[in-house]
């Protein structure tokens, strides 16, 4: 069974397909364990893993030749996804950095900016968190209160940010803060590039179900940053905000989409597997029906990517099809890691080697509990899409 992996291929793709798969197998073995998130044992792996793909040109891909990447087009960026999915393989470190900040910097940044920040993203020199969520404002991000108070010719920050990934890793935050207090909340915003090397931040770790530290907050008490450390201009905090978070559905939302096909492959092998609840998987028909209504999913999500791709590189803006495809791809990897959990019966209980899987399930049952809630909560998306693609009246 195919799966599929990509847009239609043109003679260029082809070629870049082909590329793409001589070099993974050319350097699988220096790449870290696929995870969420890489854990302090393993971050020179991850680093050095991901400075070998930016120097193969595998690393801002779609981002402009004048700002560090290639210029192609967003059906190579697919291609590279899709082979590091088809392969096992992880994709950059810095993927806040390469799928988010990168190019909300390409379309907000100053020349300088650009030329300071843009290259060691894609080298996995600065690694990069987002400042967004609030403990009291959750997906409400025009309700930000983290503040940002000019004094002469610096900004001090004070606040607190809540299930930031990579913050523990973090050289750079992109922050949302308020700094027109007297403004209308959405309008009151502005985002502040922080260097978390500065004094007055302090990360703390939250451990997960899984185990893994994978989120932080982070609290900012009297932090000082230049009065220039801006993107965009003041009280355009919530115009680059939504940059950034179309990005992440749309641009990153193409890597998650991958993986997801992937993952059906695995399950479409667990469930053949004779070591899978005594082999009664494959003849059990209430798992082949929900095999098949999974599967279905997928081709689904993975047409409205195409969709996607298709409109960032007529326009070089994510439309609406991101949001779309976040929540279905959110939904869709729960019920298939609980679809797998069935097949395995006990085993799904095991970690390491003990499991036939080596934990792989039993890891991703518990982490996909998350991505309903990440990168926006299933009801703010179905609120977006609403309003924003289907014209209905607002929710409040």
């Amino acid at each position: 069974m195919s799966t599929g992996t990509g847009l239609r291929a043109t003679p260029d793709t082809a070629a870049f397909r082909a590329t793409v798969r001589e070099w993974l197998a050319e350097h699988r073995g220096m790449a870290p364990r696929v995870r969420a998130q890489p854990t302090s044992g393993d971050v020179a792996q991850w680093r050095a893993w991901s400075s070998a793909i930016a120097e193969a040109g595998f690393a801002g891909i779609t981002w402009p030749e004048d700002a560090s990447g290639r210029g192609l087009s967003y059906a190579h960026l697919e291609v590279w996804q899709s082979e590091c999915a088809r392969a096992g393989l992880p994709d950059h470190f810095g993927v806040i950095g390469t799928d988010m900040a990168g190019p909300t910097i390409v379309e907000w940044g100053t020349p300088e900016q650009r030329e300071r920040l843009l290259p060691p993203i894609l080298s996995a020199a600065e690694v990069w968190c987002q400042g967004f969520s609030e403990p009291d404002s959750g997906s409400d991000l025009a309700a930000a209160r983290t503040r940002a108070v000019l004094d002469g010719d610096e900004w001090v920050i004070d606040g607190q940010k809540v299930w930031s990934s990579f913050a523990q890793w973090s050289h750079w935050c992109l922050l949302v803060a308020r700094t027109e207090p007297d403004a209308p909340k959405h309008k009151g915003l502005s985002m502040l590039l922080v260097d978390m090397t500065l004094p007055g931040i302090e990360v703390r770790p939250l451990p997960q179900i899984t185990g893994d530290p994978e989120f932080n907050e982070i609290f900012f008490a009297g932090v000082r940053i230049p009065r220039d450390s801006m993107l965009g201009g003041r009280g355009d905090g919530w115009k680059v905000a939504l940059t950034t978070l179309d990005h992440e559905r749309a641009t990153h939302g193409i890597a998650l989409s991958a993986h997801l096909l992937s993952e059906l492959e695995a399950v479409r092998r667990l469930l053949r597997d004779p070591r899978t609840d005594g082999g009664r998987a494959a003849a059990d028909a209430d798992l082949r029906d929900r095999f098949a209504e999974l599967w279905t999913s997928c081709q689904a999500l993975r047409v409205t990517n195409l969709r996607s791709i298709a409109q960032l590189d007529r326009t070089g803006k994510p439309g609406p099809e991101g949001t779309i495809a976040k929540l279905h791809w959110s939904e869709t990897n729960q019920r298939l890691a609980a679809l797998a959990r069935d097949a395995m019966g006990l085993h799904a209980l095991l970690s390491g080697t003990a499991a036939p899987d080596h934990g792989h399930w039993a890891y991703n049952l518990l982490r996909t509990r998350g991505n309903t809630i990440e990168a926006g909560t299933s009801e703010i998306l179905r609120n977006i899409i609403a309003e924003r693609v289907l014209g209905l009246p607002r929710a409040r």
